[in-house]
C-alpha cells in the first residue's frame, strides 16, 4: 500500500464506501498514540487515487458524539498521508429555506462543545496555535460545490455549523436562541474534525447533509433518531454520487495553504519538546524537525 502520495480521507458513514469503481478495498487496523479510531480504516482505489474512508461512529453507529475520539482518527488519517478531507455528516437546519435533504457547505463554525482539550494535538510541552479564522478548505469546498450542483442536489454554498455536544438533541430554547444568532446548521461531530485537520496540515471540507429542522420550527414534527435516518438514507446516495465526481478533481500535490498550517504556528523552541511528545506528533511535525 503506498504511503508516500497525498491520499484523500472520507469521513462519514459506512456505506460511503460503496462506490461503483473502488477497487482493492481493504481494512487496516491503525494504533495511534491518542488511543483507538472508531473502527477499522476501509482503503483502496478510485479514480486512481489512494482513498481512506472512516466510519465516523464505527459500523453499526456504536459510538455517541461525546465518545468519539477525534484525536486518534485525525492522527489515524494523517499517519495514512491523508492530506484532504471531505467530512459527510448530518446537520439540523436552522433556517426555514435549508430543507431536509439539501446541502450545506458550511464555511463556518461556533463551538459550543465543552471537551476542547481533547480537540487539539498540541500540549504537554510543546504549544501551538494555528489560524483558524477560515476553518474551511475553500479550494475544497469549491469543488464541492460546482459537483453537487452537477449531480442535482439543493446546495446551499457557505454558512455556519455551530457544534453542539449532544447526545440529546436541542431544546427549542436553545434552538430558537441559535437561530437569532445567525447560525445556519447544527451538528454534534464536525468542528473537532475541523480543528485536528488544520493542526495536522489536512485542507478539510463539510459536505453537510440536512436531515431536519431541530425544534424550533413548531409547525413540524420535532426531531427524532427515527426521522434522522430516514433522511440519513435519502441523504447517502446523494453524498456518494458528489464524492464520486470530486475525488478525481482534487489535486495530486499538497501545495494549498493548510498543507502548511503549521508555519508559524509553533511557539515552543524546537530544543524544549519533549521527544516522546514529539515523536507522538511525527506524522504532522515531521517536516519541522
Amino acid at each position: 500500500m503506498d504511503v508516500t502520495s497525498p491520499a484523500i480521507g472520507i469521513i462519514g458513514g459506512s456505506g460511503l464506501y460503496d462506490l461503483e469503481g473502488f477497487e482493492g478495498r481493504q481494512e487496516i487496523e491503525v494504533i495511534t498514540p491518542f488511543g483507538n479510531p472508531s473502527d477499522k480504516i476501509v482503503t483502496g482505489t478510485y479514480a486512481g487515487r489512494r482513498v481512506y474512508f472512516l466510519p465516523r461512529h464505527g459500523k453499526g453507529h456504536r459510538i455517541l458524539p461525546t465518545e468519539l475520539n477525534h484525536r486518534a482518527n485525525l492522527w489515524a488519517l494523517r499517519s495514512l498521508n491523508v492530506r484532504w478531507i471531505i467530512a459527510v455528516t448530518a446537520v439540523g437546519s436552522l433556517k426555514e429555506a435549508y430543507k431536509p435533504r439539501d446541502v450545506v457547505l458550511p464555511d463556518q463554525f461556533f463551538d459550543r462543545t465543552s471537551r476542547r482539550e481533547h480537540h487539539t494535538f498540541f500540549g504537554r510541552g510543546i504549544v501551538g496555535h494555528v489560524a483558524f479564522a477560515d476553518p474551511i478548505s475553500a479550494g475544497l469546498r469549491a469543488l464541492l460545490h460546482e459537483e453537487a450542483k452537477t449531480a442535482g442536489a439543493t446546495v446551499h454554498n457557505g454558512g455556519t455549523y455551530v457544534n453542539m455536544d449532544g447526545p440529546a438533541f436541542s431544546t427549542r430554547a436553545e434552538s430558537n436562541a441559535n437561530r437569532q444568532l445567525g447560525f445556519d446548521v447544527i451538528g454534534m461531530t464536525n468542528l473537532p474534525e475541523a480543528k485536528l485537520a488544520r493542526e495536522a496540515e489536512i485542507a478539510l471540507a463539510t459536505l453537510a447533509m440536512i436531515t431536519d429542522y431541530d425544534c424550533w420550527k413548531t409547525d413540524e414534527d420535532h426531531v427524532t433518531a427515527e426521522a434522522v435516518m430516514a433522511h440519513v438514507s435519502a441523504n447517502a446516495a446523494m453524498a456518494k454520487a458528489i464524492i464520486a465526481k470530486v475525488i478525481p478533481r482534487i489535486p495530486t500535490e499538497a501545495n494549498w495553504p493548510e498543507h502548511r498550517a503549521l508555519d508559524g504556528a509553533i511557539m515552543t523552541e524546537r530544543r524544549l519538546w519533549p521527544e516522546k511528545v514529539a515523536q507522538s506528533l511525527k506524522p504532522m511535525l515531521e517536516r519541522l524537525f
